[in-house]
């Protein structure tokens, strides 16, 4: 190996892959992934689960297509033949056809980090399809996981509490849903819970910790949770604890929400751009 050749390679980045969905306007999913991967100096991947769009002319809803599930294991065959990986995030999979090829894939190799960002309601499906979604993801996906990031939603549902108005309910799911998956958990409260503060909570089996920030307004902004797990995924990735990653990417996140990117959708965008350099207003 040329002195040249080795020093190239001492000097590679981490390497980051996501298995989600493309969201067409940009503001989550692999999109979301992949530009928070690249601003926090990992070198991102994406293998595509399934098409997003909203539909302009029905309030924005979600139009919903799966990538069929012989196509993300293409996808996943060429990825993990490439590449040495030891972190990947999991998004958006959305049926029960994509979990089951995603769950063998992940069980193929040894990883050091899967981060789950566990989402449950997958909108533009029929009701029944979703459930399916949700009990395949639980079975499947969940005990693989070595982090999850659930929302308040998701955060209930994982933990069979029925509400979560409080930091002291949300400290509860958090334990639970370690309890029941044995992943460290980073259970968001976001701008669900009173107070001035968006609220999560990180608990990894011994350390409970309460991470505060202050709310920027009191809407949610799309691709805020996609950005929080992979931003936490590329920290890992690099060598950050846990906890390190966690603080990390909420910083990045609330920093973001502060720089958000608007449109001609009703909803409001994550910048994942530095802070000193945010979308011309």
């Amino acid at each position: 190996m040329s002195a040249n050749t080795h020093s190239a390679a001492t000097s590679a980045p981490a390497i980051t892959l996501t298995i989600a969905g493309s969201e067409a306007t940009g503001g989550a999913g692999a999109q979301a992934d992949l530009k928070t991967f690249q601003e926090l100096g990992t070198y991102g991947i994406a293998a595509l689960t399934c098409i997003v769009s909203f539909d302009p002319k029905d309030n924005w809803n979600h139009r919903f297509v799966p990538v069929e599930a012989q196509v993300i294991g293409d996808q996943l065959e060429a990825i993990q033949t490439a590449y040495d990986l030891t972190t990947v995030k999991i998004g958006m999979l959305g049926t029960p056809a994509t979990i089951d090829t995603v769950a063998k894939a992940l069980q193929s190799q040894e990883w050091t980090n899967i981060v789950l960002d566990p989402v449950l309601i997958c909108k533009g499906q029929e009701p029944g399809a979703a459930l399916d979604t949700d009990q395949a993801l639980k079975a499947q996906i969940l005990p693989l996981a070595t982090f999850v990031t659930p929302n308040h939603f998701e955060s209930m549902s994982l933990s069979g509490m029925d509400s979560i108005e409080s930091v002291e309910d949300l400290q509860e799911a958090a334990r639970r849903i370690h309890e029941a998956s044995g992943a460290v958990v980073l259970a968001k409260g976001g701008v669900r819970l009173e107070g001035d503060d968006a609220v999560d909570v990180f608990y990894d089996g011994q350390t409970m910790e309460v991470l505060r920030a202050p709310k920027v307004g009191d809407v949610a902004v799309s691709g805020a949770g996609c950005t929080l797990a992979a931003a936490i995924t590329a920290e890992l990735a690099k060598g950050a604890t846990p906890l390190e990653a966690a603080k990390t990417a909420k910083a990045f996140v609330t920093e973001g929400i502060r720089n958000r990117v608007s449109s001609h959708t009703p909803f409001d965008a994550l910048w994942q751009g530095n802070a000193g350099n945010g979308p011309a207003l």
